[in-house]
């Protein structure tokens, strides 16, 4: 995958932020064009390439640069929040807003209303004027002060509306869905021959997009989830065969079930979207039968599974939603059923207490970490766009803040691979089987 970050010319402005380019000096430098992050963090890796004199891959290194491509004074910002709500989208406006106003001086800010619809005249939805004193205490809040929706929107309408108000920067915040709409706004800028930034913020709960180590919110979600099964543990254990089930987010990765499943080690099975199991077979390796067998020693049973799991079982029709991604069918309640009919057939007493915490998850403020990463993030996004960079990401790999194209972090989708050890730990936490499907 190229990484290459697009340009939309020569930087000759000098940036108004006073750093050094001298090491040892005690104030921060800053960043050389070329400077790049690693892909690889394996030493035989490294070496491998170099031995065989192979580039090694490499993101672009994101921070401040000593000359801009836009002037702060005459620059004008759009700001945009798309998809689901997740934890930190406040943050990250309230960043944005901070850091262009505070360290650069851009003084025209806007908030784009209901995601893309706000870009769209015909729905009648006005900018909002943004700068630090209206921000100032939104991260406090969840959800987004400036809403959002799903849904693209022609891009020809949407660059229109982005010229006609002299944006020069557009920041999208949100996941896949709203970052291929942004590519999308940039195709369409570049065939007009405009020199319009758009920049992405990753977002999701999923922590599903490629190429990037972790999006903000999935942490708090996870964290906050993690009270949640904490009491339905209580609830497991109060009651003869007592089984709490709590279904989690997680279209298509199952990453905030399996840290949950981690972090609280009450959990006994999590059931994610990456792995394919058998309710039950004849080799007794299912799903209800490894539960069964957990009820017969331990009285009580705690499962996790994430909403995209166990989609083999559904017959429905495949419907999608505005964004275009698949709307699964609810994975919670045909478990519960299946639990209570497997049980009951075997006339043993049961007692299954269902929990859907979905959506009160993701509409909480953000935690520290989170709170501490959309700063980050925002920071070397505003330095991205001042710079001239477009089309591009804003993410972190290795410990590192990268910037990366849009197309690289929407060329698939980030799963959690069964055979790393990150799963084998939550196997081991869970005690759960490797497998519960019939051997082939």
């Amino acid at each position: 995958m190229d990484f290459a970050v697009k340009n939309l010319g020569e930087c000759k402005i000098k940036s108004p932020l006073k750093l050094s380019k001298v090491k040892g000096d005690g104030i921060y430098d800053f960043v050389e064009d070329g400077e790049r992050v690693l892909y690889s963090s394996s030493l035989q890796e490294v070496m491998t390439a170099i031995k065989n004199g192979v580039e090694l891959r490499s993101f672009d290194k994101p921070g401040p640069k000593e000359y801009l491509y836009f002037e702060p004074a005459k620059t004008k910002v759009a700001i945009v929040t798309c998809g689901g709500l997740c934890p930190g989208l406040n943050n990250v406006i309230r960043g944005l807003v901070c850091h262009l106003w505070n360290r650069y001086g851009v003084r025209n800010i806007v908030g784009v209303q209901y995601g893309y619809a706000g870009l769209n005249p015909a729905n009648q939805l006005p900018f909002i004027s943004l700068d630090p004193d209206l921000v100032d205490d939104i991260h406090k809040d969840g959800g987004s002060m400036l809403a959002s929706s799903r849904g693209n929107q022609p891009s020809e309408v949407i660059v229109d509306t982005l010229e006609k108000n002299n944006i020069n920067i557009l920041f999208c915040v949100g996941g896949d869905g709203t970052l291929r709409g942004a590519h999308d706004i940039c195709q369409e800028i570049e065939r007009r021959g405009l020199k319009i930034s758009v920049a992405g913020v990753p977002k999701t709960i999923d922590n599903d997009i490629s190429d990037i180590d972790k999006s903000f919110g999935f942490e708090s979600a996870f964290t906050s989830a993690q009270n949640i099964i904490l009491n339905a543990h209580y609830e497991a254990k109060g009651a003869q065969n007592g089984v709490a089930l709590i279904k989690l987010m997680g279209r298509d990765s199952g990453f905030i079930a399996a840290n949950v499943a981690l972090a609280v080690p009450d959990v006994n099975f999590c059931l994610i979207p990456e792995m394919n199991f058998d309710l039950e077979n004849e080799s007794q390796t299912g799903f209800l039968n490894c539960l069964e067998r957990r009820l017969m020693s331990k009285k009580h049973a705690v499962v996790v599974v994430a909403e995209g799991a166990g989609q083999q079982f559904m017959t429905g029709e495949r419907k999608v939603d505005a964004s275009g991604n698949v709307l699964h069918e609810d994975i919670g309640i045909f478990m519960k059923n299946q639990i209570i009919d497997f049980f009951n057939k075997k006339k043993v007493p049961i007692s299954v207490k269902y929990f859907d915490p979905s959506y009160i998850i993701r509409s909480i403020p953000a935690n520290a970490n989170d709170s501490k990463f959309c700063e980050q993030l925002t920071q070397n996004a505003v330095h991205a766009a001042m710079a001239g960079r477009t089309d591009f990401v804003v993410g972190n790999w290795n410990n590192s803040f990268t910037l990366l194209p849009i197309t690289a972090a929407t060329s698939q989708r980030k799963k959690v691979n069964l055979e790393s050890e990150f799963w084998w730990s939550v196997v081991e936490a869970t005690g759960q089987p490797m497998e519960m499907r019939e051997k082939k």
